[in-house]
Parts: C-alpha cells; sequence; structure tokens
C-alpha cells in the first residue's frame, strides 16, 4: 500500500484543472451495456473505481479499446462478487441488463464503509416494473418476461435507484414515471447521454421523470459517436476549500459553478473571498474564517461528500460551528484522525461540534474512506511538520492525479511505498 508525505505550511499558488465526474462516469458506462454499438468516451477520469467498473463490463463481455467500450457482444448477466464487492456503484448494471436482456444476477455491493446504502428500493422498483427478483447467496437473481412502464414513487430520492430505474425503463414497453426522483448533476448528465441515442426522456432537473421505453428493433447504431462527462464538482469543491484552508490564491478550472452553489454560499457567509466565473472558481487570501453551521441534505442542499472537506476548514476557524449529516450516519471516521493533528471535535450522534484552533500539528493518520481521506490531506497541507496519510487507495477512488494536483500548485506532497 501507498501513503502520502505532506509537508504542511506551504502556500498554493496557480490553477488546477478538474477531472470528469466519478459519480456521472459510472451510471454511464453502466448505460452502455444498453446500446449494442462502440462508444467513446472524451475524458473518462483515471481512477480506480473506473478501472473496478470496466471490469465488471468486461466480464459481462464488453469490449474496451483505450476510451471506447462495445458492448455490441454482452455474453454474461453475471456480475461476480469478487468484482462487485469493491464498490457500490456496480448495482448499476441490474437496470441496464433487466432492460436489454431480460436478466442479471449482481452481487450484492460493496464499497466505503460509510453507513447503510439499503438497495431495497432499487429491487422494490424493478419487482413493479415486472422483474422477479430473488436474493440468494449473497446474489441478486433477476428476471423478467419483459419490464413494463410504470408510476413509481420512490420512498426516498436515492440517487443509485433514479439511475437504475431510468436505464430500466430505456427499453420498458410503455411510459416510466419516477416520482420523488434525486435530479443531482449526474443524473442530468446520464439523460443527456440517453438522449444522446434518442431515448425520451422529460423532467431532468426535477423529482418527476418521464421515460418513454423504446423498441429494440426501432435502434440505429450512432456512428463514431463519443461522449465528454461532466466535470467533478466534488474535486472542484476539495480543491477551493484547499486555497481557503491554505489562505492562498488558486484557480480551479473546468468546473460547473451551479452545480455548487451550496458550497460556494456557505463559504461565503464564512468570509470567503472567491471569483465565480462561468466555469472556473478563484480563491483569494481570505485569512482565518468564521465558523458557521451546516446540514448535510440531497442535493440542491449541501452535498455529504463535501462534509469533510468543510469540517477540516471549520476546525481552523474562529469560533465554533456545528456540522449535522443527515444522509450517511458512519460519514465521522476522520473525525478521530483530526483530533489526532490537534483538532477540537466532539461528537453528538449525527452532530459534530467543531470548536476552532489557531494551529494543528502533523501526526501519523490512516484514510478510511474517500472523502475523509481528502480532508486528511487539507488538514496535512496546514499542519506544522510532516505528515504521514496511510491507506491513500481510498483517494485514487475518487481523485484523479490528487498528489501530481497539489505538488503543481505548490504542495509539497509526494506518494511513497508504505511500510
Amino acid at each position: 500500500m501507498d501513503a502520502f508525505i505532506i509537508q504542511g505550511e506551504k502556500e498554493l499558488k496557480g490553477e488546477v484543472q478538474t477531472s470528469a465526474a466519478k459519480n456521472a462516469a459510472l451510471p454511464i458506462l453502466a448505460a452502455t451495456l444498453l446500446f449494442p454499438q462502440k462508444i467513446t468516451f472524451n475524458n473518462l477520469p483515471q481512477i480506480s473505481d473506473i478501472s473496478f467498473f470496466k471490469k465488471i463490463l468486461e466480464s459481462l463481455g464488453a469490449k474496451f479499446d483505450s476510451n471506447s467500450v462495445d458492448t455490441s457482444d454482452i455474453n454474461k448477466f453475471v456480475a461476480e462478487y469478487d468484482l462487485v464487492r469493491k464498490m457500490r456503484a456496480s448495482i448499476l448494471v441490474l437496470g441496464p441488463l433487466l432492460s436489454r436482456f431480460k436478466e442479471a444476477k449482481v452481487s450484492l455491493p460493496g464499497g466505503c464503509a460509510i453507513g447503510s446504502r439499503p438497495v431495497d428500493i432499487h429491487l422494490e422498483s424493478l419487482r413493479q416494473m415486472g422483474a422477479e427478483i430473488t436474493l440468494e447467496d449473497g446474489y441478486i437473481n433477476a428476471k423478467t418476461n419483459g419490464l413494463k412502464g410504470k408510476h413509481i414513487y420512490l420512498s426516498f430520492p436515492s440517487v443509485g435507484a433514479t439511475e437504475n430505474l431510468i436505464m430500466a425503463a430505456v427499453w420498458a414497453d410503455g411510459e416510466t414515471i419516477i416520482d420523488n426522483a434525486a435530479f443531482e448533476p449526474e443524473i442530468t448528465d446520464l439523460i443527456s447521454f440517453l438522449k444522446s441515442f434518442g431515448v425520451k426522456i422529460e423532467g431532468e432537473g426535477t423529482r418527476q421523470i418521464k421515460i418513454q421505453g423504446m423498441k429494440k428493433e426501432d435502434f440505429k447504431t450512432v456512428e463514431n459517436f463519443s461522449y465528454s462527462i461532466i466535470p467533478d464538482r466534488i474535486e472542484a469543491a476539495t480543491y477551493v476549500i484547499a486555497g481557503l484552508i491554505t489562505n492562498s490564491e488558486i484557480t480551479v478550472n473546468n468546473c460547473n459553478p451551479g452545480h455548487l452553489d451550496t458550497v460556494i454560499n456557505t463559504l461565503k457567509v464564512m468570509g470567503a473571498k472567491l471569483e465565480v466565473g462561468y466555469s472556473s472558481i478563484k480563491t483569494f487570501k481570505s485569512g482565518r474564517l468564521n465558523g458557521t453551521n451546516m446540514a448535510t441534505s440531497i442535493y440542491p442542499g449541501y452535498p455529504t461528500d463535501v462534509q469533510a472537506q468543510l469540517m477540516t476548514l471549520m476546525g481552523l476557524s474562529f469560533g465554533s460551528s456545528i456540522v449535522s449529516e443527515h444522509i450517511f450516519e458512519n460519514r465521522y471516521m476522520h473525525v478521530p484522525e483530526l483530533n489526532r493533528m490537534g483538532m477540537n471535535i466532539k461528537l453528538d450522534g449525527r452532530n459534530a461540534i467543531i470548536t476552532g484552533v489557531d494551529k494543528i500539528k502533523a501526526a501519523p493518520v490512516m484514510c478510511t474512506d474517500l472523502r475523509a481521506s481528502a480532508a486528511l490531506v487539507l488538514a496535512a497541507l496546514v499542519a506544522k511538520g510532516e505528515t504521514k496519510i496511510s491507506r491513500v487507495y481510498y483517494i485514487d477512488r475518487g481523485y484523479e492525479k490528487l498528489a501530481q494536483k497539489f505538488a503543481g500548485l505548490g504542495a509539497s506532497i509526494e506518494r511513497v511505498k508504505d511500510v
């Protein structure tokens, strides 16, 4: 395993480019199962979650050539445990396999241990569309004589369930209506991708999405098809917070600030000086910021994926802050590690009470999940001394070339073998 060695108290300067969104790329890769043709992506992020997902598709019979995938010759419908156990998003192959091939066997998925993310909503909704589903030996066994369009109300606006149902509806008979749907930007990007193949979808960006099922005999190959995935809003937010926590002037390019309205507004309430452009966000030297209160929520509320990074900033701000985590019940695993570095954070159920400190000191810390890992990197950038961050494979899941990008901004960061 690898580790990061970071020398803190370095001012950052320059520009950094945001990569394509992991959480958009994964469902779109799953959606390639729907269309028997070659599809080229212009900007697939080079992260481990994408590599894992490619292996799942290859195990089903998909062929990859550089950044192109061809699912014309899919001949297997089983997503095996050894692959699926590594990531939650693997459940996304269930909907498209059922829609196109009328059968699927998918291992119950794994991923970061940040809380329970049950697949019940996925399964119950697919049953309403005509799928017969059983759970046996850790696998979801699903088959159908043909999915039927239905009016489905989600008990919770689950991102994954919304994505799975949208894909399942593509070859279903009739119209599918999803009420109380999630409408994150990544879902809008999935819909944009599907529309490129002629799928009729209405309601993106709202809580009600309508999909008109297509007939397979009407499908026509789209020649020389290529697609560009939206920028990663979570990565962009992480670099913006890095600029603020180090009191630096940096510019985060290739981002969509409109996808980060709640984050930007929260940072401005804390006193951050930002210049928000069409596709960039610039941080200015803002000094020590002020504490505030924040509660995570479903989009367009404050994203849980930027909770840990903001908490790190709060830990070095004036006064007290309260963070309330309402999405995942176990998303405070970074707190003991931040406290090891000298922060003052106390947990009370779903709430974290942060009392700002002037400075923190380097300490050996350990990654526990993807976003918690980013928070540790931010803390190490401003800590006095040398911080060793172990188990950085968590960071590799969602941040493309993070060490290189921070080094390009002037950070002292090195990737080493952890012994």
